[in-house]
């Protein structure tokens, strides 16, 4: 009898709140355009820190500044092609600045929007995951871990093995 090992998804997103508005992005999936934090896949030799920024520059233009981790979550939901998945995301609140014009987004991304808690509540059909609500309720109850509880050993840094 062989067995699978089950590996999850590691997914790195940003959470970001200026004057009571989270940045959210709209992208097309194989349900239709939905709604989530910046996010995506965590890349080979890549801090999770690292790949929040990257993944909230390329999905809205703004150059990321993670200033706490707001949580580790596991949950399940489709992917992007409408597949089955299962997803463990280290989500990171911080800082944006402004968007570059001259930067393109990432292929899928629609645009991105600010909105109110209470807006992302009421679009919870469109979110491309449930965690996008979870995280942003945790922000707004001050949910925060200092970064240095996401430690990369040295030996992530190349290729992962085989």
């Amino acid at each position: 009898m062989t067995s699978r090992r089950w590996k999850p998804a590691v997914t790195v997103a940003a959470v970001i709140e200026q004057q009571g508005r989270y940045l959210l992005v709209e992208e097309r999936t194989a349900a239709g355009l939905q709604l989530n934090t910046p996010a995506g896949h965590l890349e080979p030799g890549e801090s999770p820190q690292a790949g929040a920024v990257r993944e909230a520059l390329e999905e809205t233009g703004r150059l990321f500044a993670p200033s706490a981790l707001l949580g580790v979550y596991l949950a399940a939901s489709t992917d992007a092609q409408g597949q089955p998945a299962t997803w463990l995301r280290l989500a990171f609140c911080g800082t944006a600045g402004e968007p570059d014009p001259a930067r393109r987004l990432d292929q899928g991304i629609v645009r991105t929007l600010w909105l109110t808690p209470a807006e992302i509540e009421a679009s919870r059909s469109r979110h491309r995951s449930p965690l996008v609500w979870r995280c942003v309720q945790d922000h707004l109850r001050g949910q925060r871990f200092d970064l240095s509880a996401v430690v990369m050993d040295p030996s992530a840094l190349g290729e992962p093995p085989c």
